[in-house]
């Protein structure tokens, strides 16, 4: 019981309204486990059993195009929940999501969830806001992509990371993505991702070590992602 009153997920995510009783009915039925980087935690087209917390790590969702290239959508981080949209619409899984660096995370179990949402009114008004919200992110990131130029999306996707993983004890992004990954998340060549990050090293705007990256002029970097 206690660490789910405590745990990071239920303070920032849709479990906050769920009840004390609640919450040691869901301590007894989450299975806990660790999640390697790398690893897929569940693929495009997958039946979706099941709602997974995320309280250490970050993940990355991912949609295949028709030429086989992955774009990456989104990254879920720690205190979010993973794949209640799914549930609530009873689908399959339409992205794909995998760990970009070592996760923990529970699993509840769909009928749990479909109960909490059944028996408690706010629960059900929190999740139905988080998946608005996702809605919302999905919109955004199509006129984004359609609207914006590339080094404006390659703006908006450091400042997404910085968002999401805030950085380490020297000011770099704590979370280092590959040039690759990168790429993926604006839209674009590799070649040409490498070539902007250059750019916006010689303007000053970022620092870069490897595959490290910091920034280093944060309204700089806001301004240009408008």
């Amino acid at each position: 019981m206690g660490k789910c009153e405590q745990c990071i997920v239920r303070e920032l995510s849709s479990l906050k309204a769920l009840s004390k009783d609640e919450l040691i009915h869901l301590a007894k039925c989450k299975d806990s486990f660790l999640i390697k980087k790398g690893d897929v935690i569940f693929s495009e087209g997958d039946v979706m059993n099941g709602v997974y917390c995320i309280k250490q790590g970050t993940c990355k969702l991912v949609k295949m195009n028709s030429s086989g290239k992955d774009t990456i959508l989104k990254l879920i981080t720690k205190g979010e929940l993973l794949g209640q949209t799914s549930i609530l619409t009873e689908g399959n899984a339409t992205l794909s999501a995998v760990a970009v660096e070592d996760m923990q995370v529970c699993f509840i179990p769909k009928n749990e969830v479909l109960g909490f949402i059944g028996n408690n009114k706010n629960f059900s008004f929190e999740v139905t806001k988080d998946v608005c919200q996702n809605l919302n992110y999905a919109t955004d990131f199509a006129i984004n992509h359609t609207h914006k130029t590339v080094k404006e999306r390659l703006a908006l996707a450091l400042l997404d990371v910085l968002d999401s993983a805030g950085t380490d004890a020297e000011g770099f992004l704590s979370l280092q993505l590959s040039r690759e990954e990168i790429a993926s998340m604006v839209g674009t060549a590799t070649e040409s991702c490498i070539r902007l990050l250059a750019e916006l090293k010689k303007l000053g705007i970022i620092d870069l070590k490897a595959k490290r990256i910091k920034i280093l002029k944060l309204n700089e970097l806001k301004s240009l992602a408008q």
